[in-house]
């Protein structure tokens, strides 16, 4: 009898230090040392280091409301937007704000895990017809993770043939497409050839801008809707908001008497172009699905005070939304079609 009380006094004793180093533990692994954040130098890094700096704040107080201790948050511009993706890859950078295309080259060894938000629009539906019956196209207060382009049909009498045909809910040819005169932009332009590349591919069997027998490059989107409006291409494609940038222009500059919503329809929208992602390290340690779900709440919750906002407004960023690795699946055959483009 007196060995077993013995045994169970040695017990009792123990079982507490037993759940306090377990509870240190659990503590413990909620303990960040160093958060390292790094963003690609789009702007001037001396800029970004500034005007970022308050994120370091931010992150360490968002992240305390999932439960997580970061002693200390680093931000640091990459030389390059590819040396923060190799950062990414090797670990030495946890967290990258970065472009879609280079979270692509880089996603062996990065996760994206939030899509940044910008001002939306009024309209953003796949069917034409829909951004034809709405014009015109506004600002919303909607905020959107992406931008559509959109072949646009002008004031020439094929232009409003092919018009006619898409708001009567008419499905367009290939002969109709290939019969007219078509304004496209530069070979590595997403909005003004890679996307509507893309869209040609899906629904008329794999043919591409470079298929089009009437196709001219504009040197910019001011030009192309100067030959919009002079007739002398029939159809262009653009970003989806280029239409609002070039209201006065088309009834100043360009010479029209009507507005240029009463003289241009949408025929065709593409796939959504998506925006610049935030992504984190596939080899960090620190990068737990715990953590990566803390770090998506704390830079969600960025936008919800003014000094937040400020911070993210660097990059024109509005918000961010979770993002998975097949939202950027179109990206990636964007990404295919311009190597095929450069062999």
């Amino acid at each position: 009898m007196k060995k077993t009380l013995v045994v169970f006094m040695v017990l009792a004793l123990c079982l507490p230090m037993v759940f306090a180093q377990g509870s240190k533990e659990s503590v413990d692994s909620k303990v960040i040392d160093e958060l390292s954040v790094y963003y690609v130098p789009s702007r001037e890094p001396a800029e970004i280091i500034t005007v970022t700096e308050p994120l370091k704040v931010l992150l360490i107080e968002e992240l305390a409301k999932s439960g997580y201790t970061v002693k200390d948050v680093k931000i640091m511009v990459g030389t390059t937007y590819e040396a923060v993706g190799v950062a990414l890859s090797a670990g030495t950078a946890d967290v990258g704000l970065i472009p879609a295309n280079t979270y692509l080259l880089y996603d062996d060894g990065c996760d994206v895990i939030l899509t940044a938000t910008r001002d939306g629009l009024s309209v953003d539906d796949d069917d034409p017809r829909v951004w034809n019956a709405n014009k015109p196209t506004t600002a919303s207060d909607k905020q959107a993770i992406g931008y559509r382009a959109l072949m646009i049909a002008g004031p020439s009498a094929t232009g409003r043939q092919l018009a006619a045909k898409v708001n009567r809910g008419e499905a367009l040819s290939w002969d109709d497409l290939n019969g007219a005169n078509w304004s496209v932009m530069s070979s590595t332009s997403p909005a003004g050839y890679v996307y509507p590349t893309i869209w040609l591919m899906e629904n008329y069997g794999g043919k591409t801008v470079a298929n089009l027998a009437h196709a001219v490059q504009s040197d910019s989107y001011g030009s192309a809707f100067a030959r919009l409006a002079a007739g002398q291409v029939d159809v262009l494609v653009t970003y989806a908001d280029a239409r609002r940038d070039y209201v006065k222009n088309w009834t100043t500059d360009f010479g029209r008497k009507a507005s240029i919503w009463d003289e241009t329809d949408v025929i065709g929208v593409t796939p959504m172009i998506y925006n610049d992602t935030v992504s984190v390290s596939k080899t960090s340690k620190k990068m737990t699905p715990e953590f990566v779900s803390a770090l998506q709440d704390a830079f969600i919750n960025l936008n919800k005070t003014e000094q937040g906002r400020s911070v993210i407004a660097i990059y024109s960023h509005t918000g961010y939304q979770k993002a998975v690795s097949s939202d950027y699946d179109n990206e990636r055959l964007a990404q295919n079609i311009l190597k095929g483009l450069q062999h």
